[in-house]
């Protein structure tokens, strides 16, 4: 599903198939890293199945999909500042396709959103944060190999600092009036992801 979409959305943009063979084959090979155990295409089908649901109320569909193959494309679990090295490498693939400028910026600020995941007052920024939350939402089990895909990537960090840090960006979420900025997510997961986040935090 992943490909496919891909594939319709570039081919809409009069991509050649050749240069979406390219582009396919960069996103799947940075997604597929053997350090990847959380921001891999599994990661980016969930997020995919979570948008679509709510595709009706997205204002900007191809720039929501460009912000979803792109905005974990540059990840190391060492850097700061892995949202504006994809926001950046979105941008220059998507000149490069001869995308209008008023999507790549879209795009480019909702990778950037997914560093803080705060209200943006852009209702397609939000959808989209809100989408890759999705998965603080979803039953004890999920969440749970969620948690332990993440701590998997950041392995090279002893428990003592990796909890600390986990916790900080825990509480961020809870300091937040809530965490999901739209209706459609707030009520489908906002209660389970709190209770969520606060039974992860008793164990760190």
């Amino acid at each position: 599903m992943l490909k496919e979409t891909f594939t319709e959305l570039l081919t809409k943009h009069s991509a050649t198939p050749e240069i979406i063979g390219k582009l396919w084959t960069e996103i799947e090979e940075q997604y597929s890293g053997k350090k990847k155990y959380y921001h891999n295409l599994s990661h980016l089908r969930h997020i995919l199945h979570e948008i679509t649901v709510v595709k009706s109320e997205i204002k900007n569909w191809d720039a929501a999909l460009f912000a979803l193959y792109y905005h974990d494309i540059i990840y190391n679990a060492v850097k700061s500042d892995n949202e504006e090295q994809s926001a950046e490498l979105a941008g220059k693939r998507l000149q490069q396709l001869g995308i209008s400028d008023t999507i790549i910026q879209k795009c480019k600020a909702q990778i950037l959103a997914t560093k803080r995941h705060l209200e943006s007052g852009d209702s397609d920024t939000d959808y989209f944060t809100d989408a890759d939350l999705a998965v603080l939402g979803q039953d004890w089990e999920t969440y749970s190999s969620y948690c332990a895909n993440v701590r998997k990537e950041y392995s090279f960090y002893p428990d003592m600092v990796y909890n600390a840090g986990r916790r900080k960006v825990l509480k961020h979420f809870l300091e937040m009036d809530k965490i999901f900025k739209t209706k459609h997510f707030q009520e489908k997961f906002e209660t389970q992801a709190k209770l969520n986040i606060f039974k992860e935090l008793r164990f760190l």
